[in-house]
């Protein structure tokens, strides 16, 4: 088969499977390039596409594939909204992939921390920007600063929004502080000062009063709000390691070369959790009280894994990037498949689409 038809064959099965509507731009060949932004697969890998076309109002399309991706952010009410956090660079975001990405103007052209969606309403967004927190209500069109810290060297590293009730709202800082606010972010308080920069915050997809919190130093513990529905409430939880309110799940963890990253925490459909670090693959069961260990193919001392992400509707297909290859395994780690990235650069972020579990998104950086 002639490089050309393999070539249709791809752009077709990739329109079909993502919008039903025919491409109004050209992608280019990519296999061996060094282009960044994001690339997608409409077959779980086994081949890519750089989309990185970013319309403009004079018909000429410009590209994102020069940019280094911070991370990668699906609407959980509309698997089409995928919003692109950017080291550097802004956000950027896409409500169709088939007509290219769209820049957030309003907000800073900077290095965008973490980004989260409301998942009652999509066009509630929160985006972490240094040492402030922004928001937008109306769909990306304007934005407006909800938390502000007094230091600018600490930084708002990640942010997180309650999918039942969507007026919580939990960010984590660099310094250690987790706060969360009640009503979109009108007024904060801080529940939690841990030892280190908070690194990830993950919400329970199926009982959202139970929080993970992960610090830099690959320290991991759980919070169960209660259901508390004021600010003064959640005050009595501060710093009560007692197994009540804040569990500290690091004894169970000690047995493990965690490395240095906490790189990925999160959930399948049937509420498997998976840690991911640089070295290893953790999965647990029940809620963090016990870790097993997911059979990679590389050693731990030559594992680096940069970025993770789990088939939401399949615990058993996973995914995992590092500089230079791509991992499936569709068995749980019995077995895995490697493949060559699609470019030279790094492999930095990964996102399965929750409606159509054939297509992964694949961020890239320098």
């Amino acid at each position: 088969m002639n490089k050309k038809l393999l070539l249709s064959s791809f752009l077709l099965t990739l329109v079909l499977t993502l919008s039903g509507c025919s491409l109004s731009f050209k992608t280019q060949n990519v296999a061996s390039s060094d282009l960044g932004g994001v690339f997608i697969t409409a077959n779980k890998g086994d081949t890519w596409r750089q989309m990185s076309v970013m319309p403009t109002v004079t018909g000429a399309p410009e590209s994102i594939g020069a940019l280094d991706v911070n991370n990668l952010v699906i609407d959980p009410s509309d698997a089409a909204a995928v919003y692109m956090p950017t080291i550097d660079d802004g956000l950027y975001y896409t409500y169709n992939i088939t007509k290219g990405w769209n820049f957030a103007a309003t907000l800073p052209r900077a290095t965008i921390n973490s980004v989260a969606v409301d998942a009652k309403d999509k066009c509630n967004i929160y985006a972490a920007i240094g040492n402030k927190l922004y928001k937008t209500v109306d769909c990306n069109r304007t934005w407006k600063e909800v938390y502000f810290d007094s230091n600018p060297a600490v930084q708002v590293s990640v942010v997180a929004v309650d999918h039942y009730a969507s007026g919580s709202v939990y960010i984590g800082t660099s310094r250690g502080d987790v706060i969360k606010s009640l009503d979109g972010g009108a007024t904060w308080r801080t529940i939690q000062r841990l030892n280190d920069g908070i690194r990830k915050i993950t919400v329970h997809p199926t009982d959202s009063r139970i929080v993970f919190v992960a610090s830099v130093k690959n320290s991991l513990y759980r919070f169960n709000s209660g259901g508390a529905i004021s600010l003064d409430q959640l005050s009595e939880y501060q710093n009560k390691f007692d197994g009540t309110n804040w569990l500290d799940l690091n004894a169970e963890l000690k047995e493990f070369n965690l490395g240095f990253n906490f790189n990925a925490l999160e959930f399948s459909s049937d509420n498997n959790l998976f840690l991911a670090s640089d070295k290893v693959l953790l999965k647990s069961l029940d809620n963090g009280a016990s870790w097993a260990k997911v059979k990679l193919i590389t050693p731990e001392k030559e594992t680096m894994i940069n970025a993770f992400a789990v088939n939401p509707k399949n615990a058993s297909e996973m995914y995992y990037v590092t500089n230079t290859a791509f991992y499936r395994s569709i068995d749980g780690g019995n077995t895995w498949t490697t493949k060559q990235l699609p470019t030279s650069r790094a492999g930095n972020a990964l996102l399965v689409d929750p409606t159509n579990n054939n297509v992964v998104y694949l961020g890239i950086k320098k």
